[in-house]
Order: structure tokens, then sequence, then C-alpha cells
């Protein structure tokens, strides 16, 4: 929930600096954070509420920030009208209640927005999800515009560290928009926001956006501009040797396979990601429905079983379960006993933004 502030003095800025606890930014932000990465979003919607009646919140950013914990929390579990009334309290989120120099005894020498970019993002999302889509994506590209402005600025001064974190933003927002477009099969919008990303320095993450373009090229029928694109990803991979560069490479190779229906070459690409790294969860379930298109339901089956028994925090989702079930119907007369089973295990682990729905029962 890092603030998108501008540090006009020579002090350290207690909001970015990367020494400071998280609880110094803002009263006890730390059980917020450690809650939010466990999936507790209830809990974060109590301890929000609570922290609220008991006025343990002091200061402008306080507010801010327990607040873009409970927005993001209500968006998790759906409660997408809910989350919009809380923005809506904010009104103008450029207002000058949300600058630093509004409030000069309480942050001496400190100027510009104290909005987390988290919350920004949200406040884009929320228009969409709640059939609004082309007020969200104006909010968006707005978004998008503010984020290069940034961009710009650092350029010129020269603050790499900061220039990354932003070029991170830049990636965000250009990613759900391309994810919106996607949704919708606009194709050619999405090719130019990748084409022109691509075109600047994308410090270092051009193999990310190189494969998703030829994923994108992939569904409009662009076979030879999709192998050329994961051949770029490939050259990238040969030279840094990381396992997640590697993996990529043969996720791209399975994706050429599955379009030629050649499942078992495959099979083979995701066994070779496993054996890297066994929680790539892309590689376990495209492995799974490879097996299944090889009519080998038993082996596609103990595949997702055996990756929600060993790694349930990084496979359980919802993709996941919906293939798992698909595969029981296909393999069981019983299958809504044995759904009923899995749907109970997941009650028991699975985050509270996990949707129970996905099981079919």
């Amino acid at each position: 929930m890092e603030q998108d502030s501008v540090d006009s003095g020579a002090q350290i800025d207690p909001l970015s600096n990367p020494f400071a606890s998280l609880d110094s930014l803002s009263p006890d932000l730390s059980s917020l954070n450690d809650l939010a990465m466990r999936g507790a979003w209830r809990s974060i919607l109590e301890k929000v509420s609570r922290s609220r009646s008991l006025d343990l919140l002091k200061q402008p950013h306080h507010h801010l920030t327990y607040l873009s914990f409970n927005v993001l929390a209500l968006s998790k579990l759906r409660r997408f009208a809910d989350a919009n009334s809380e923005l809506e309290s904010l009104q103008d989120l450029d207002g000058s209640d949300y600058r630093y120099e509004t409030y000069p005894k309480v942050y001496p020498g400190r100027s510009g927005s104290m909005v987390p970019f988290s919350l920004r993002w949200i406040h884009c999302i929320i228009p969409i999800k709640l059939g609004r889509r082309n007020e969200g994506l104006d909010r968006l590209y707005k978004l998008l515009d503010l984020v290069r402005e940034k961009l710009e600025e650092r350029k010129s001064n020269s603050r790499e560290e900061s220039l990354r974190e932003w070029k991170r933003r830049e990636l965000l927002v250009i990613n759900t928009i391309i994810g919106d477009h996607l949704f919708h099969k606009e194709f050619s919008v999405c090719l130019d926001l990748i084409r022109n990303l691509l075109s600047g320095d994308c410090l270092g993450l051009d193999a990310f956006l190189l494969s998703e373009l030829g994923y994108i090229q992939l569904q409009i029928g662009d076979l030879d501009g999709a192998k050329g694109s994961f051949s770029q990803v490939e050259g990238i991979a040969d030279k840094e040797k990381s396992i997640k560069l590697m993996n990529l490479v043969s996720r791209n190779k399975a994706l050429i396979y599955l379009v030629g229906k050649d499942y078992v070459s495959a099979v083979r690409e995701y066994e070779e990601c496993m054996e890297r790294d066994h929680t790539d969860a892309v590689a376990i379930n495209n492995k799974a429905i490879c097996l299944m298109y090889l009519r080998d339901l038993s082996d596609s089956i103990k595949v997702l079983e055996n990756s929600l028994e060993r790694v349930p925090t990084v496979t359980l989702n919802e993709t996941l379960v919906v293939n798992l079930c698909s595969m029981y119907e296909l393999a069981y007369v019983n299958h809504a006993e044995i759904k009923k089973t899995l749907s109970n295990w997941i009650a028991r682990v699975a985050p509270d933004d996990f949707d129970s729905s996905c099981t079919r029962i």
C-alpha cells in the first residue's frame, strides 16, 4: 500500500524509507499486511471497523491506508457495491484533502499526494465490476497518463529505484487494460499497447511482455508471429538462465504444441517445468488438461490432486478446481460425493475470497 508521494525536502521520507517498519507508517499495519497475505479478508474488515470505532487512526494518511485495505477486502469478497460506497466517500482523489502540503504541521517539508497507488488502481477497477466499463476504462487510461508523467519526472531526476517502481506500476495498469480488452476480444488494441511498451525501456521484463504478445498473436491466428515472439523470449532466457525464464520458454513451446494438437510433446514441456519448479501452477494445470485430451483421465486427476495436496497455497485456484471437477464428472459415476469431499476440504484451507461455487455441487 505504498503512497505515490513526492518528497520535496532533504529529510528521509518515512512513507517510502525501506528501513522503516510497516507499523511506523500506520497503526498495526504489519498485522493488516499479514492478514492480506493469508487471504483473511473478513478479518481485515473487522480490524478496520474496530480501529475506526476506537479512533486509533490519528493522521490523514492513516485513514487512507486503512480505507485502501478495506476497499481491497470488500473487492476480494466480491462486495463491489460496498467497495464503491467507500470510494465515493473520498470524492476527488486529487483534491487538496489528500495532499501532504495541506497539513504542514503534521507533515513538515513534504508535498504531493498521500493516496496509495493501490487505491487509485482499485478506483479504476470497481466501475468495471459494476458494469460501468467505459467509466472504468477512462479511469485506467487517466491513471496510465499519471504513471507515465511520474516516469518522465524520475528519468529527469535520475531516481533509479523510484523509476523501477513506477515502471512496475505502468506494467500493472497496462496489463489491467489489456485484460479488459482481451475479454471483449479487442485484440488490435492489446497488440498496440504491448508493442508500445516493448518499444521503451522495460527494465528486464521484456521476456514476459514478449510472451504476452505471443499469446495474443495465437488468439488471432498469427502462428508465425507467435513463434517469432517466443523465439525472442528463448534468446533472453539463454542469457539469463533463471528457472522462471526457462519455465516461461517451456510453457511457450507447449502452447505451440497445443495449437498443433501434439499433446504428448506439450506434456513433456510441462513436466520439465515441474521438475525445475514443482509449484508452477500453470504447468501443473495445463499438463492435466493435455492428459485429459489424451484420454488419460486417471493420470490427469492425479496430477491436480497431488498438486493440491503438496502445494495448496500455490495451486488452489478456481480454474484448477473447475478443471478437476470436470474430470471427476467425466471419470466417476459418484462424482457428486467426490466433489462434496473436495468442497469440504477447500472450506477448511482456502482464503476468504475463494469462490466455492466453482465445485459445481
